[in-house]
Formats: structure tokens, C-alpha cells, sequence
């Protein structure tokens, strides 16, 4: 006895599952996803718990849609065959006429359709909706006769106030059609057509109060797979990725979930940082499907995330190996980022190269390029591509800081004498003075210039060294702490004043610098017994 009541209860779950298959696709169908409506239709079209005439009446309608009208009489006859008094058959056959241009056969058909059952509202308004997509200019006059008689069979149907929503949608009267899906929501309660509808109308004045209203939605449908995977999807349209990855997370358990949404999840658990429920969902995806461009890709980035860079690297050469998907540029520097990691720093030049080529309007890139020229030691090709990233114009005042930074470590490695050392020495201090000049306190910048300026006397003491020198630090002498925390900057400073004054043969001030090197840095023996024979 215990086993036949599990046994029953199990059944009963079993043919309440399949029923609502079946509802998921009318659902899908009334917001205009027609493609997963088909699916979940066709899916269930044979469970005994579904309604034939209505599956057959909505796929012929989506065949309509789609410009398929063979396919739609088809189904439409079907629906007849399986219920000869249901009305929306005849109305899908008079829509059809109407798109055939047919006005008079289907008039007839509506006729038959509402002969079924003269007070059924929502055949009534489905022959006010037919008109409506058909033309809803030219055949005003029966749109408003239908509506009309609609509202006499059932002035409380929410179908109809959904219609005239949808047609203030269309009119972009935001507010008023807000209104009457809420009125469709009053004699409906979760009747997610309205539900979704109001959410979508309402998302971009105001996010939360949408997301409001598909939360309160599950609540009343919990089993509905539109509500579910509607909330996640507003989640992820409101960059709350987070949340959206949760609901993703309860969506794709409910039986009506569609393989492209699991593929959209692993997505949302990599943006998340959940990289090894990302990892684990799209290798068991990619178990199914071994060609998956997608799964490899996320495969990748998962582990490039992991700072798995070994991992990376091996998962990275599958994913190019595919060459049957579309490559972004993220795919090619990260994949450089995971070689510089490896050390592999010509290669890695060769990725970011790959993903300047692909996205050319991404400015950040050149930056990428730049730093993986400079790890490979082609600081001409460094400087070059940094640039072409300031020349874009979208920088800040720190981007010229380094790429006077690039132009000095090009001049130290260029010949003595050289017209590439002039220019880039050149190209430093023109950068390094406009930094200067919107930051003219920070003594880390007239250091660089210091720098330069070493860089350009070929290491050699100058006084416009010495002068910079000084002037960086006056800088620190402004906070006594400097000595303390800043100390290497003073005795940088002080080593370099130092020399020039011994080139000059003035040891008398020599000393005076070295000596204030030796303040900072008392245990320097080393300077300690060269002062001592100065």
C-alpha cells in the first residue's frame, strides 16, 4: 500500500512536470520568444496532460510569424481535428486569410471561431489581436468592433488589457501600458504574460522595481521557468552578476531550462569568480559536446583565472586549435597575459599583437602591446604602441608618466650618439615637463626627469642633473619623515650631486653631499673610508 502511494505520488509529480512543459511554451509564446516556445511545444505535444487543439493553434501561430504559412494551415488543421469546438484554430485559419489578403474568408473564420462560444473573450480578443499584427492601420475599424465586443463578453478578461498594452507599448506610452498590465495582473494573478510584460516596459525607468515585480511573480509561479530565467536575465541586465548567476543557478534545475542557458551560466559563475563551478559545469558541457567553441573558451579563462597559467597555456592551445569559432581579442591577451606568466615573453608579443589586429578601437590593448614589447626587451616597439595609445586621446596624466618612462629605457639602450637616443631622450623630457606641469609637488616625477636627463649625459655628471637633483630634493626636505621612508630617493639624489661636484674638482662640496649620504645610511663603510681620504 505505502509503495503504490509513493508510486502514485511520484506519477502524479511526473504528469504535473509535463503539464507545465507544456505551459512554459504558451507562456514563452505570449512574450514573443517563439523559438523556445516552439521547443518546449513540440517537447510535450504528445504528454496526455497537454491541450492538443491549443499546442497545435500556437505552433501554427509561430509558423505564421515566421512566414511559414503551409506549415501554419497544417497545424491549424491539426488543432481543428483535435478539437473541432475550440475557436482559436479558426481564428489562426482567418489570420492566415488576412495575411493572404482574404478579408472575406477570414471573416468567416472568425464567425465559426466565435460561434463556438459566444461569450468567450478570448477567442474574441485573439480575432482583435490577429487584426491588430496583420495591420492594425487598415483594419482599425475591426480592431475597435472586436475590442469592443471583447469587453462586452468579459470586461474583466486579462488577455484583453494585456492587447491593450502591448499596444501602448507599441505607441512607446510607457506609463499607460505599465497601467493596464497591472489591471491584467488584478484578475489575474500571476499570469506571467503580464508579469514579464510590465517588468520588460518598466526595466530601463527603473531596474529594481522590475526585478520587484519578477520576484514577486515566482513567489505566486515558482515552477515556471519564464519567471525563473526572466528574473535572471533582468539580474544580469542590471550588472547584478552575482545575482544573476544564483538564479541562473535554480533555473537551469527546472526541467524546461534549454541547453544554451547552461552555457550562459557558466559564463555568469566565471563573472562571479566562481571559477571552479564555471570550470566543472563547462568541461561536463564540453564532455557532451567536445566541439563546443564556447566551453573551450570558458575552459581557458577559467583557468587563466585560477592562475592555473600552465593549465592555461594547454587549455589555450585547444581553444586556437578549434578555429571554427570567432576569436575576441580578450582571447588573444589573455592568452598573452598566461605566456608573460610562463615567461614566454615573445610569444606573448605575438598574442597581444593578434588582439590589437582583431578590436583596433580598444586603446587599452596598445597598452597590453606595449608592456609585453618592453618585457621582451623591443623598447623601440614599447615606446612605439604607447603612443599610439596616447595619440588616441584617451589617457591620464599617469599614462605619460610611463610613456616617458618607455622613451627613457629606449634612450639607455640605444647606441651613444644616436639619432634614436636624441629622439627618444627628446620624446621623455616633452612628456615628462607636461606631467610636471599638472603635478608640479610629487618628487617622484622631477626624479624621472632626473633620470632622463642622466640617461641623456650618457651616465656622464651635468649640472642640469644636479640642478634637477636638488630641486627633487628641496621636495622632500618639506616632510623631515622623507628621510625615513624615502631615504634610497635622497641618497639617489645625494650620490649624483656628489659626483658632479667631484668632476668639477670641488671635493670641499663633494663631501657635503656624501656626507648627507652617510646620514642616511651611517653603515655604508664603504663611503665612509672613501670620505676619509677625500
Amino acid at each position: 500500500m505505502k509503495f503504490r502511494f509513493l508510486f502514485a505520488s511520484f506519477l502524479a509529480g511526473a504528469l504535473s512536470m509535463s503539464a507545465q512543459g507544456y505551459k512554459d511554451g504558451v507562456e514563452y509564446f505570449k512574450v514573443d520568444q517563439f523559438d523556445d516556445a516552439k521547443t518546449l511545444l513540440e517537447r510535450n505535444l504528445n504528454d496526455p496532460s497537454t491541450d492538443k487543439a491549443a499546442a497545435y493553434y500556437y505552433l501554427g501561430a509561430i509558423d505564421l510569424f515566421q512566414k511559414n504559412l503551409s506549415g501554419a494551415k497544417a497545424n491549424f488543421d491539426k488543432g481543428i481535428q483535435a478539437d473541432p469546438k475550440n475557436g482559436l484554430n479558426y481564428v489562426g485559419l482567418g489570420k492566415l486569410a488576412l495575411m493572404q489578403g482574404n478579408d472575406a474568408s477570414a471573416e468567416d473564420y472568425f464567425k465559426q471561431a466565435i460561434s463556438m462560444n459566444k461569450k468567450n473573450a478570448k477567442v474574441i480578443n485573439a480575432i482583435t489581436r490577429a487584426y491588430y499584427t496583420v495591420d492594425r492601420v487598415k483594419y482599425a475599424k475591426q480592431i475597435d468592433k472586436y475590442m469592443a465586443q471583447a469587453l462586452k463578453a468579459n470586461k474583466q478578461e486579462p488577455e484583453i488589457f494585456v492587447l491593450q498594452g502591448d499596444m501602448k507599448t507599441d505607441e512607446k506610452q510607457w506609463g499607460d501600458a505599465g497601467a493596464l498590465y497591472e489591471n491584467a495582473i488584478l484578475y489575474d494573478q500571476g499570469n506571467p504574460e503580464a508579469y514579464v510584460k510590465y517588468a520588460r516596459t518598466y526595466f530601463n525607468v527603473n531596474p529594481e522595481y522590475a526585478i520587484n515585480k519578477l520576484k514577486e511573480l515566482l513567489q505566486l509561479k515558482p515552477e515556471s521557468a519564464l519567471a525563473q530565467r526572466e528574473l535572471a536575465e533582468k539580474y544580469y541586465e542590471n550588472d547584478q552578476l552575482t545575482r544573476a548567476a544564483e538564479q541562473y543557478g535554480k533555473y537551469i534545475q527546472n526541467p524546461n531550462h534549454f541547453k544554451k542557458d547552461e552555457q550562459r551560466y557558466v559564463g555568469l559563475l566565471y563573472f562571479g569568480k566562481k571559477y571552479d563551478e564555471s570550470y566543472a559545469l563547462a568541461q561536463k558541457l564540453l564532455n557532451e559536446d567536445p566541439n563546443n567553441f564556447f566551453m573551450q573558451r570558458m575552459l581557458f579563462l577559467n583557468k587563466a583565472a585560477m592562475k592555473d597559467y600552465k593549465g592555461a597555456a594547454e587549455q589555450a592551445e585547444k581553444f586556437f586549435a578549434n578555429g571554427k569559432g570567432e576569436y575576441v581579442a580578450n582571447d588573444y591577451s589573455t592568452y598573452g597575459s598566461v605566456l608573460q606568466e610562463l615567461r614566454n615573453d615573445s610569444l606573448a608579443v605575438i598574442q597581444f599583437e593578434k588582439a590589437v589586429e582583431v578590436n583596433p578601437d580598444k586603446a587599452e590593448l596598445l597598452k597590453d602591446l606595449s608592456s609585453a614589447y618592453n618585457k621582451a626587451k623591443n623598447y623601440q616597439k614599447s615606446a612605439e604602441a604607447y603612443q599610439q595609445f596616447v595619440d588616441k586621446g584617451d589617457y591620464v596624466t599617469n599614462d605619460l608618466y610611463v610613456l616617458a618612462g618607455r622613451y627613457m629605457t629606449l634612450a639607455a639602450t640605444s647606441p651613444v650618439g644616436s639619432d634614436q637616443k636624441k629622439n627618444a631622450v627628446d620624446n621623455a623630457i616633452k612628456y615628462i615637463d607636461i606631467v610636471l606641469e599638472k603635478v608640479p609637488d610629487d618628487y617622484r616625477i622631477l626624479q624621472r626627469k632626473a633620470r632622463i636627463l642622466v640617461t641623456k649625459n650618457d651616465n656622464e655628471p651635468a649640472l642640469e642633473v644636479v640642478e634637477t637633483y636638488k630641486g627633487v630634493v628641496d621636495m622632500l626636505d618639506k616632510d623631515p619623515q622623507n628621510k625615513t621612508t624615502h631615504a634610497d630617493a635622497y641618497k639617489e639624489a645625494y650620490n649624483n650631486i656628489g659626483n658632479y661636484y667631484l668632476s668639477q674638482k670641488d671635493n670641499a662640496t663633494a663631501k657635503v653631499y656624501f656626507e648627507k649620504f652617510l646620514e642616511i645610511d651611517p653603515g655604508n663603510e664603504a663611503l665612509r673610508e672613501f670620505l676619509s681620504k677625500l
